[in-house]
Formats: C-alpha cells, structure tokens, sequence
C-alpha cells in the first residue's frame, strides 16, 4: 500500500505469497498505518514496511500467527525504518523460523502484548536489531524449547544505526522453555545501561549479558504461575511476586508504569494495582473490563481509543500521532528496496549462542514483488479499508 494515513480494522489476512518469498498481509510503503482487531496468518510475512522515516505505525488488539515463509528472512512482523512503531494488546506466536516481533524503528513501544512462540520454532520473540529508544512494558514473553536463537529479546545486536539506544523493560513475565539462553541480549558495546525492573524470568537462562544493567526489583524464578504448562503465566494466590515490584519511575521523560495487562485474546485492559504492584506482567486481583487508555468500561462502546494512553503519548493511538523526534533516511546500506527489506544483513535466523548475535532479515524482492499482491490488497482495500485525511 501506497497510501498514507490508513486504518484497517476487523479483518482477517491470510495466504499472502510471491515468488520472491516477500508476501505479506500488508505491505506498507505510505506514511502512518494504524491496525485495529486485525488476524494475519499464514502469510509469508504478516505486515511487512518500508524505510518512510515519517511514519508512525500502530498496530493494536490484533492476532499473529504462522508467518513466515520458512527461510529465516520473513516474519509475523517486520517494521522497517520509520519513526515510531507501537505495538499494544496484541497476541503474536509460531512464526515459522522468523521473529514474532522485528522492528528497526527509531522509536518502539511493546506494550502489554502475549509473545508466545509456545511450541513452534520461531526466532526471536522481540528483536529490535538497531537499537532506539525503546519501551518494552507489560508483556507475557515465552520462548520455545526448539527456537534457532538463544535470545528472547534482542537489542542492538546489529547495528547502533539509529542515534539514540535507551531499552527500558519493566513488568514483564518472561519464561524460556528452552534450556539455555539470554532473556535480554543486548550489544556488547552499548553505551546505555539497559534498565530492568520489576519483571518475572523464570526458566533457565541468563538475565542480561550487559555487565552494566539496571536490575531493580526482578523476580528470577518460578512465582506460582496458574498453569505454566499451558500458557498461562497469571499469578495464583500466594504468588512469590506478589506485592514485590518497585515504583516503575520513568524512561525518557514518560512513565514506565504498567497501566494495561494482556487479555486474551488479543487485548489490552487497565490494570489495577492491588496494595503494592505486583511484578511481572499479571497483577493479582487486577483485572478490570475497561478497555487500555479508556475511562468506560468495555461494554459502553467503542474501543477505548479516544484518550492519550500515559505510556506511549500517542493521542487516541492514531496513525498520525506519536512523537516528534526526528527520524532518519531509509534504507539499509543502499539495499533496502521500500517494504522489502534489507538484503540478508542480520544473516539469517538459525543459529545458537555463538551464532545468533545477528538475528534474521528479509529478503529484497523483484522490484514488482509487491504488483502480484495487488489483486487480494485491491479487494482488502475496497471492502475493508478506510482511509483518514
């Protein structure tokens, strides 16, 4: 899609594919792109974008699952390099080899989603290979025990390309069913210490791989999950977590607090502190019925996208909000074709301890890959697609 500011909403996209493997459900080149209770599967990517640094893309309460094209370079989402990329209440899981989350954003926020690989086979649940102000709050995060990278998160592990790398992670729950690894890897030669405070980490594993990290109040271990075994990472009455986490503070002038929990499926509610926070991504007695950044509860109407959510400051979550900070001309060292990626840069998705410290790209297409998608994103876009001006 060409087109700038465009909201597509309550539509599923599946079957996705081209000869050059770079299918997508949506294949972003415009500016600003908001997704609303959207299901992607079995594409060969879900949304795959372009390098437009004046876009901001939001992508909310919507579904992920088995994208990928097989080959390491495609994946459930892979957000080029634009200005802003918010991702909230959404439910990504088995992309098949590829990442569940892939943005080179120079701002990202990964807010209160379930990344859940569960027993499939993909890479990285989180990897954000450039680096870039980042906030990574409120998430369920689970890796596999037959993922091809060690890592859960990654960060920067690429490249520093973009200008500023700051990650803030807090009140996530992390469980790696793997039986080893690095639930936060980071490069080795970032500046910033990487700040991580009130999360559950529980499986084997190393915390963080930089020496200089923030730990403030983590819980490393198991808390008393409801039912670990089947996804569900609540915390049940007595929970050794409960009432341990800290003042979240703040990351770069906005609040770390854990306002929202993921709601399955694929949605992201207020979440209510009981006495003291809870860590991880679950409070204890917390659930509520109103929607994430609304103040009505969830059968009033509407989705809950009118106000300013705290933690991201995107007013109403619109496509053509976001911040203001400045972005960067696209393209990755002069091989990134618009919304097919970069040319193999990361080196694919396979690999362990010694080897994934690169992560997975996307293959650059015939300059028409796109032009064979047209007829299905034709149809999408006259029955579905709404346009904002």
């Amino acid at each position: 899609m060409q087109g700038n500011d465009t909201t597509i909403e309550d539509v599923e996209l599946s079957g996705c594919k081209v000869v050059d493997k770079n299918g997508a459900g949506i294949r972003q080149e415009g500016r600003n792109l908001t997704v609303r209770r959207v299901y992607f599967h079995d594409n060969e990517n879900g949304i795959l974008t372009g390098a437009n640094a004046d876009s901001t893309i939001v992508v909310e309460d919507s579904e992920f699952g088995n994208n990928g094209a097989g080959d390491g370079y495609s994946h459930n989402m892979y957000i080029g390099e634009i200005k802003s990329f918010t991702l909230r209440g959404s439910y990504s899981h088995h992309a098949k080899v590829g990442h569940l989350v892939k943005s080179r954003a120079l701002r990202n926020h990964i807010l209160f989603n379930r990344l859940t690989d569960e027993n499939g086979n993909a890479s990285y649940e989180i990897d954000l290979p450039q680096g870039g102000p980042s906030w990574i709050i409120g998430n369920v995060v689970q890796q596999s025990a037959s993922t091809s990278n060690s890592g859960l998160v990654s960060y920067a592990r690429e490249s520093k390309r973009n200008p500023e790398s700051a990650l803030w992670v807090v009140n996530n729950t992390f469980f790696n069913s793997r039986g080893a690894g690095t639930f936060v890897a980071v490069a080795s030669d970032l500046g910033t210490p990487v700040l991580l405070r009130n999360n559950v980490f529980a499986g084997p594993g190393t915390v963080c791989d930089q020496a200089s990290a923030i730990k403030d109040s983590n819980f490393v271990g198991d808390p008393g999950f409801v039912n670990a075994a089947a996804w569900d990472f609540h915390l049940k009455s007595g929970a050794t977590a409960e009432g341990k986490g800290a003042p979240p503070g703040t990351g770069g002038s906005e609040p770390l607090d854990p306002i929202c929990q993921y709601v399955h499926p694929a949605r992201a509610m207020t979440r209510k502190t009981v006495g003291t926070l809870d860590q991880g991504a679950f409070e204890l007695g917390g659930e509520t019925t109103i929607p994430c950044g609304a103040t009505e509860p969830a059968d009033a109407g509407g989705t809950g996208d009118a106000g300013v959510d705290a933690a991201t400051g995107d007013a109403g979550l619109d496509a053509g909000s976001g911040d203001d900070s400045g972005g960067l001309p696209g393209g990755d060292a002069g091989a990134d074709g618009g919304a097919s990626g970069d040319a193999g840069a990361d080196g694919g998705a396979s690999g362990d301890a010694a080897t994934d410290d690169g992560g997975c790209s996307c293959r650059v297409g015939d300059s028409d890959g796109g032009a064979r998608a047209l007829p299905f994103l034709a149809l999408v876009a006259a029955l579905w697609m709404r346009r904002r001006r």
